[in-house]
Formats: structure tokens, C-alpha cells, sequence
């Protein structure tokens, strides 16, 4: 862990639009896949705010940020969002002229178009709504369950009272460890997938038209099959995974392969441009809201009920099934890594106070000289 701080304005058109997901959030949740005890008494609306960073000082600077990171805190207390629309924007801005890997040529255009529209999307669902829902199943000192007895798991099959649950000292993190965060992660990204195909949560972000709605929904899943094959370069055989995130993506894409019926499938090839080994993502957009979403929906609904009722055993069981790569993604792994970009630098401006004690924004080359200087004249 490390200390991470920053300074940052607030964007009101945006937040605005935040605030719509959050009056919508208890009918947007009432959708998810899991039977309604599975979900908090109440939901606590939180405050969700859309920023725009001036500079952040840390290792990495995270597109979405939901805070605390304690469930039983956000069960009881509430949580607070916040979006860093600049951060999405220059992480994910279309317009790049360079051809994107692993996408089909005919996906190139739409995909840049789309990417950051559509990963603005997922970051709002993800951190609202997939942070920020499901409930977990604790036994006070005397004994008692905060749930109603007699209540069934719809994934064992056994009454509630008969599984793991969570003592009134244990916290989620303590009881899943080792895969914690990245189980979580993949939770919240499985709600961004899932609620990410229905028309009212993608029209509080401006996409009221069905073609539009449709576009959007096809982006973000091809992307985030994308983001599960480049996992791979956060995969170490023998040694496993060196990234939260990337490990849940990749478990995604397994989702998403495992559904079958041609949802998504990876097609090995020899690129025309540079006579390389390729992969190249095929996605069937008329299949995302059936054969995906059940799909999707299935996984999501395990993940839930296993985090609800403390069933670390099963919830390994299950996540390691899905997130270890078998032979056939170990050989991709040469190819994904052949492909690799060099990382994005993300280069900050600063802030200065001139002779006549206006305020002004200095910019930066986006050069690595262009980072160092931007370092250099932040800190001296």
C-alpha cells in the first residue's frame, strides 16, 4: 500500500450526471442477478462527483476511486464516488491514428470512437453500483443472522444458516484472503457488464438513442474482452498474478469464451501488415444481451451469493477456475507480450501564480522529458 493524494475541480455538467445514476441507483440495482436479501437493507445514496485532476500524487492515477474500502463500512454507514473524467480522457481518448491490437479491422473506427465514451460508462457502474451493492451476512454476539431465516442459497442450495456467513469481528478482507481485492474487482466490473445492456442506466449517460445505446454496449464489451486477452501481460507462470484488475478481466474474457455459441471467440492468425502472430477479437454484438448477459448474470449472481455468505472456499474454488490461465492462454501469453505497448506516461501539468498574482496552468510535452520536467518543477 502507499499513501496517494490529489488536487482536483469539480466538473458540474458531469456531476450532474452522476447525480441522475445516483437517484436511479435503488431501481438500477433491483436488476442485478441475485435475490433481493442479497442486497443492503437500504441503500445508502452516496456522493458521486465527477473530477477533473490538476495533479495526483501517488504511483498510479486510477480512472474511478469508491471509498472505503471496508465492506461492513459501506453497509452501514455509506461510501463516497468520484469519477476523474480528465484521467478517462487521456487514457482513453479516440482519435489514435496507430492501429489498435487485436481488434478486426472493422471494429478500428468504432472502437476509437467509442472507447472512452464507453469506459466512462463502466467506471460510473462499476464504482456506484458495483462497489457500492450487495450485502453481507453477519452474526451478532448473540448469534443472530441479519438476514430472515429459512432463507435458501440459490447456489448450494443450503439454508444460510448452515454456511459460513461472517462473525460480528470478521471483515470481508479477512475472510477472503489472498484474492480479496481482485474477486472484488471483477464483481464490480461483472455489474458494469451486466447493467451496462439496459437502455435507462446507459441513457443517464446521454446515450438515449438505440443505435447509440447499442454502439456503447458493443464497445464496452469488446473492450473489456480486450483488456482480458492483454491480462496476460500481468500473468507470471509460476509465480500467477501481479495486478487485481487484470487478473478479473481476464476472468471476464473467460466468462465471455465460456458462454459459447460464438459470443466471443479468439482466432489466431499471421497479421497482413507485419507478417506477425496475431490474435484477433471477434465479439457477435445480437448475442450480448442473451447469451452474454445470462452468461454474465450466472457468474455475477455466485460471485454475490459466495461474498454474501462468507463461502471463501467455494469463491476460490470458482475464481481460480476461471482466472488460471490453462496451456492454450499460457502460449497466447507469448503473443499478447510480443504485442505489448510501451506503458502510457502520464504527464501532469502544474499551477503557477504570475507577477500579477493571476493563477495559470503550465502544460507539458507529452514526452517522457516532458514528465521529468513536470516532476521536477512540481516538487522543487
Amino acid at each position: 500500500g502507499e499513501w496517494e493524494g490529489f488536487v482536483a475541480v469539480v466538473n458540474k455538467k458531469i456531476s450532474a450526471q452522476f447525480g441522475e445514476l445516483v437517484t436511479k441507483s435503488k431501481e438500477l440495482i433491483s436488476l442485478l442477478p441475485w435475490p433481493k436479501e442479497f442486497e443492503k437493507d437500504k441503500f445508502l445514496k452516496p456522493d458521486f462527483t465527477s473530477l477533473d485532476v490538476i495533479s495526483f500524487a501517488g504511483s498510479g492515477v486510477p480512472a474511478g476511486i469508491n471509498i472505503p474500502n471496508y465492506d461492513e463500512i459501506r453497509q452501514s454507514e455509506g461510501f463516497k464516488n468520484v469519477s476523474l473524467g480528465n484521467v478517462l480522457a487521456a487514457a482513453y481518448g479516440g482519435g489514435a491514428s496507430e492501429r489498435l491490437s487485436f481488434i478486426k479491422d472493422e471494429d478500428q473506427e468504432l472502437y476509437k470512437a467509442l472507447v472512452s465514451k464507453s469506459f466512462e460508462v463502466q467506471v460510473g457502474l462499476h464504482e456506484l453500483l458495483g462497489h457500492g451493492s450487495g450485502k453481507l451476512f453477519i452474526r451478532d454476539e448473540n448469534g443472530s443472522l441479519n438476514v430472515s431465516g429459512g432463507l435458501v442459497c440459490p447456489v448450494t442450495k443450503k439454508r444460510i444458516e448452515e454456511l459460513p456467513n461472517y462473525s460480528s469481528n470478521e471483515a470481508y478482507d479477512t475472510k477472503f484472503p489472498v484474492i480479496s481485492s481482485s474477486y472484488e474487482e471483477c464483481r464490480a466490473e461483472c455489474v458494469g457488464m451486466y447493467l451496462s445492456t439496459v437502455a435507462e442506466a446507459l441513457a443517464v449517460f446521454g446515450h438515449k438513442e438505440a443505435e447509440d445505446q447499442n454502439n456503447i454496449t458493443y464497445i464496452n464489451w469488446l473492450h473489456m474482452a480486450r483488456a482480458g486477452l492483454m491480462a496476460l501481460q500481468y500473468y507470471t507462470p509460476g509465480k500467477g498474478w501481479g495486478q487485481a484488475h487484470m487478473q478479473a478481466r481476464y476472468g471476464i474474457l473467460q466468462v465471455f469464451l465460456r458462454a459459447g455459441e460464438g459470443l466471443v471467440t479468439l482466432r489466431k492468425c499471421t497479421d497482413d501488415k507485419d507478417g506477425k502472430p496475431n490474435i484477433e477479437i471477434s465479439l457477435d454484438k445480437t448475442k450480448i444481451h442473451t447469451v452474454g448477459k445470462d452468461a454474465v448474470g450466472d457468474f455475477l449472481m455466485r460471485l454475490q451469493v459466495y461474498k454474501s455468505t462468507g463461502n471463501f472456499e467455494a469463491a476460490k474454488a470458482m475464481y481460480d477456475e476461471f482466472t488460471e490461465p490453462n496451456e492454450e492462454f499460457k502460449a497466447l501469453r507469448g503473443t499478447v507480450l510480443d504485442r505489448r505497448s510501451p506503458r502510457k506516461l502520464m504527464v501532469q501539468a502544474n499551477t503557477y501564480i504570475d507577477q500579477s498574482g493571476q493563477v495559470n496552468l503550465k502544460t507539458y510535452p507529452a514526452t517522457p522529458e516532458g514528465m521529468i520536467q513536470s516532476f521536477q518543477e512540481r516538487y522543487n
